[in-house]
């Protein structure tokens, strides 16, 4: 594969220095800083946008063994007898049927269906729920919307590893203290130990691949310490510390959406293309049921391929002299071999005949065509266990 089509990823963002002060830092972060790390911020939390890894390489080894990652998830608790009232009052999606030891995805919308924020919504006891935030301003209107209700929200302090890969499970073996949970399915959630430390586990993760998330219970947990017992313990698996580079190409090739980038307050979750996930029939009146009942249904966030150059944010693609909207988010596919991107429209594109064209910032134009998300594996064969290609 040539290297001309590929734009570098670390070099698509700008870095400034930034004060600590208002932003929390990852206790694993100890364990990998050095001088070549640029970290970001999400969620109010520092995370590892580069390390000075090849991203390239750490994408193989999370295709072929399994990869360690420090993210930037926050996670946060709704508790009490009215949790799941507030939950079916926030959430698009009918709550009441997930069961303990479950996970699901889950939207909340404003008033006029704009969306606010996803997540992961893990039920942990029969009214303690954990919900895992993306990026984005969600406390404050959650607290608002808690007015009424007998519920509590909480910061339990919690900090999130991911391992990914076809090898997790078995890093996972060799991991845990005791038995790892069993059954342990697609969005199953456990608790379990690791060195001495309890962590709430779940199969999910945002790569698409085979994996699982660890969720830390004990605030003071000594970070570089349990790092260093992950990645030993991983070792003859293959388990290897990167930088969120690999996963960013990976979760475009999955048709994951990151909240703040390629959704926001401006797009419903039917422009996002994310409908499935909103439950009308659903009996509790939950914010922006009646906006999106009545607003249109297009959708207008879709996949796009150009094997002429590797997309990035900003981007503009263009029909003729027209432009039909703008990439979120793009990246090299070493699986796909071409360029893949996000592409948001500017409005529904009934006409789609006319040849697309992907314009970089210094005005040159690549060939570029429509396509459905995700990019491959739309049953979720690979996360589930069920195929590795």
């Amino acid at each position: 594969m040539a290297d001309s089509p590929r734009r570098n990823y670390a070099q698509s963002h700008k870095t400034v220095r930034i004060s600590a002060k208002r932003f929390a830092m990852s206790p694993w972060l100890p364990a990998y800083m050095t001088d070549e790390t640029v970290l970001g911020v999400y969620s109010r939390r520092f995370y590892p946008l580069t390390i000075g890894d090849d991203a390239i390489a750490q994408y193989n080894k999370l295709r072929s063994d399994a990869v360690l990652f420090d993210v930037p998830e926050h996670p946060i608790e709704i508790s009490g007898p009215g949790a799941l009232a507030l939950l079916e009052k926030v959430f698009c999606r009918r709550i009441a049927k997930l069961k303990q030891g479950r996970a699901t995805y889950a939207i909340a919308c404003g008033n006029d269906g704009g969306i606010l924020m996803d997540g992961v919504l893990m039920r942990l006891g029969g009214d303690r729920y954990w919900y895992v935030m993306a990026d984005g301003e969600f406390l404050p209107w959650l607290a608002a919307q808690s007015a009424g209700f007998d519920a509590t929200i909480t910061d339990p302090r919690s900090w999130v590893l991911q391992v990914q890969g076809p090898k997790a499970f078995d890093v996972l073996a060799d991991l845990v203290d005791g038995t790892p949970p069993e059954p342990f399915n697609y969005f199953a959630v456990a608790e379990t130990a690791i060195a001495g430390e309890r962590f709430i586990i779940s199969r999910t993760g945002w790569t698409g691949e085979l994996g699982f998330e660890l969720y830390s219970l004990n605030p003071g947990i000594d970070g570089p310490s349990v790092f260093g017992h992950i990645l030993k313990k991983g070792r003859a698996h293959g388990l290897v510390f990167s930088s969120l580079e690999s996963m960013g190409i990976r979760r475009i090739e999955a048709g994951i959406l990151d909240n703040g980038t390629d959704i926001d307050p401006s797009m419903t979750p039917y422009a996002a293309g994310l409908g499935k996930f909103v439950d009308l029939d659903k009996e509790a009146d939950f914010c922006g049921k009646a906006a999106l009942a009545a607003g249109p249904k297009d959708v207008l966030l879709t996949g796009l391929t150009c094997a002429g150059t590797t997309p990035v944010a900003g981007d503009k693609v263009v029909a003729g002299n027209t432009q039909v909207g703008r990439i979120t988010a793009g990246a090299w596919s070493p699986h796909l071999e071409t360029g893949i991107a996000y592409l948001r429209l500017d409005r529904p594109l009934h006409d789609n005949t006319q040849p697309l064209m992907l314009e970089s910032p210094d005005g040159s134009r690549h060939e570029a065509a429509i396509v459905d998300l995700p990019f491959y594996d739309p049953e979720k064969k690979i996360p589930r266990g069920l195929a590795t290609a």
